[in-house]
C-alpha cells in the first residue's frame, strides 16, 4: 500500500491518492511522509481529512511536525490544533522551538492556551505532565438520558467509555462505564450505577509509578485529581505504555552503561553516542585499574605457581555472570514492585542460599576438570573454595546494590552488569589469592 502511495503521488493522479489516504490507517501514514521531500510532503499532508490529518500528526517526529507547521497556513493549522488531544499539544509545545511555539499559541482558542499553561506548569515527568484535560463529567442526581445529553454535548474526547462522576465541587466520587449507561434504563439515576471505589493519581505522582497503576489494576484509563481530590484529567492507556517504553528504554542504557538519549539511535550524532558512552567506559576503566592493582599486589604469589594466574580470568567472569544475574532479576523486581526496599534481607539471604548452591555445583565441575587436566588436588580446592566464595559475594552484591540505590534515590538500573562486575573482579581476585595463599602456603 505504501509503495501504491508513492507511485500515484509518481503520476501526480491525485484523486486516486486521495482515496487511498483515506482509507490508510493513520498510524501508517507517517513512514510514507518521512520519504517525501518538503514539496511533496506538504501535497500529500492537505489531501487528508481534517480528522485524519490531525490523527496522522500526532504520529510524526517532533522534526516532520515542525516542517508542517512552517507550511501550513494559520487556517491550516488551527484546524489541525483544535483536532489534536490536549496532551498531544502539551507535547507539541514541549519539542518545539520558541518561534514555532508562539505561531502555536497564537492559533489556539484563548481557554485552551490557559489549560496548556496549567499543564506546563506541572512538574516533568509527573502525573499532570501527561494527563489530558477532556473527560466526560457527570453528575450522581442525574438520569441516564440526561448523562447521554451530556456526552454527546461534551463530543470527541480521549475516552468516553468511562465517565467520572463529581460533586458540586468537582471532588470525584465515583465512575461508571458507557457499557452500563447502555444497557440500563432511562430514568435510572448515576448514582445507582456508578462504582465508588475509584483507582485515582495524583498530578505530582511519577509517570513510572503512574504506568505501574495501569498495570497492576488492568485499567485503561486512569483519573488524575489534585490534592482536594478535585478531577482535573485523565491519563490514557497509549500515554501509559509510552512512558514504559521510555522509562524501559532508558534502563536499558544505564543497564548497558550508556547516558540515556531521549532521541532516536540514527537521530543522535556521532559524538553525542561517544559522550554518552566515553563517560561510563572512563570510570568502569579506572575502576578495573583498581583490580590490576590488587592483582600486581600479589605478584609474588602467581610468581611462585604461575598457573594461578590461568584461572583469573575464569574467577573474575564467573563473578561478574552471578553479580549480573541476581542484579538483572532484582532491578526487574524492583521496577515491578515485587520488591521493595524493606525486603533488603528477605533478598539478601535468598541470594546467599542460591549462591551456595551454584557454587557447590561450579566446585564439583572445576575440581573434576582441574584433577583431570592438571591433577593438582590443592589447586583444584584453591579454585574451588574461590568459586564458591566469588559466587556468594557475587550474588550478594548484586542484590544489595540495586536495593541501596533505590533506598537513596536513585536509579537501580545504574548499579547493573558493568558496574557490579568491576567490582566483583576486584574482590573475586583479593579472595582468589588470599585463598591460595592459606591452602598453597605461599
Amino acid at each position: 500500500m505504501k509503495e501504491n502511495v508513492l507511485e500515484l503521488l509518481k503520476e501526480k493522479k491525485i484523486m486516486e491518492l486521495h482515496q487511498e489516504l483515506d482509507v490508510m490507517n493513520s498510524a501508517d501514514i507517517p513512514s510514507i511522509l518521512e520519504k517525501l521531500n518538503d514539496e511533496d510532503l506538504i501535497v500529500v499532508y492537505r489531501l487528508l481529512s481534517k480528522d485524519k490529518a490531525a490523527e496522522v500528526f500526532a504520529y510524526l517526529e517532533p522534526e516532520m511536525q515542525e516542517k508542517l507547521i512552517n507550511a501550513l497556513t494559520d487556517t491550516e493549522l488551527k484546524e489541525v490544533i483544535n483536532e489534536l488531544f490536549m496532551d498531544d499539544t502539551v507535547d507539541l509545545i514541549e519539542e518545539m522551538p520558541a518561534n514555532v511555539v508562539k505561531r502555536i499559541l497564537r492559533n489556539m482558542k484563548s481557554q485552551d492556551r490557559r489549560i496548556i499553561n496549567e499543564l506546563l506548569n506541572y512538574p516533568e515527568d509527573s502525573a499532570g505532565s501527561i494527563m489530558t484535560t477532556e473527560f466526560v463529567d457527570l453528575k450522581e442526581n442525574m438520569t441516564v438520558t440526561e448523562a447521554f445529553a451530556k456526552i454527546k454535548k461534551i463530543g470527541n474526547v480521549d475516552n468516553i467509555y468511562t465517565c467520572y462522576v463529581l460533586s458540586m465541587t468537582r471532588k470525584l466520587i465515583g465512575e461508571v462505564q458507557l457499557r452500563d449507561l447502555i444497557f440500563a434504563k432511562r430514568n435510572d439515576f448515576i448514582k445507582d450505577l456508578m462504582k465508588t471505589e475509584v483507582i485515582s493519581v495524583g498530578t505530582e505522582d511519577d509517570q513510572e509509578e503512574v504506568a505501574k497503576k495501569f498495570d497492576k489494576y488492568d485499567v485503561n484509563i486512569m483519573p488524575v485529581v489534585d490534592k482536594e481530590n478535585r478531577l482535573v484529567g485523565i491519563v490514557t492507556f497509549d500515554d501509559a505504555m509510552e512512558v514504559m517504553v521510555d522509562e524501559t528504554t532508558e534502563d536499558f542504557q544505564k543497564m548497558a552503561a550508556i547516558t540515556p538519549s531521549e532521541d532516536s539511535y540514527f537521530k543522535t550524532s556521532v559524538f553525542k553516542h561517544a559522550k554518552n558512552r566515553f563517560i561510563w567506559l572512563l570510570v568502569l576503566m579506572i575502576s578495573s585499574a583498581v583490580t590490576g592493582a590488587v592483582i600486581t599486589h600479589y605478584e609474588n604469589a602467581f610468581a611462585a605457581i604461575p598457573l594461578l594466574v590461568a584461572f583469573i580470568p575464569m574467577v573474575m567472569g564467573t563473578g561478574g555472570n552471578c553479580g549480573s544475574q541476581s542484579s538483572t532479576l532484582i532491578i526487574r523486581g524492583l521496577a515491578k514492585d515485587e520488591i521493595t526496599t524493606k525486603d533488603i534481607f528477605r533478598a539478601i539471604w535468598k541470594e546467599i542460599r542460591i549462591g551456595v548452591i551454584v557454587g557447590i555445583g561450579l566446585f564439583i565441575a572445576n575440581f573434576i576438570r582441574i584433577m583431570l587436566q592438571y591433577n593438582d588436588m590443592k589447586i583444584a580446592i584453591t579454585v574451588g573454595l574461590t568459586l564458591i566464595g566469588t559466587t556468594i559475594l557475587a550474588k550478594t552484591l548484586g542484590c544489595i546494590l540495586p536495593i541501596a540505590a533505590k533506598k537513596v534515590n536513585l536509579d537501580p538500573a545504574i548499579m547493573a552488569a558493568p558496574l557490579i562486575s568491576t567490582i566483583v573482579d576486584t574482590c573475586s581476585v583479593m579472595l582468589f589469592f588470599n585463598i591460595a595463599i592459606i591452602i598453597l602456603g605461599l
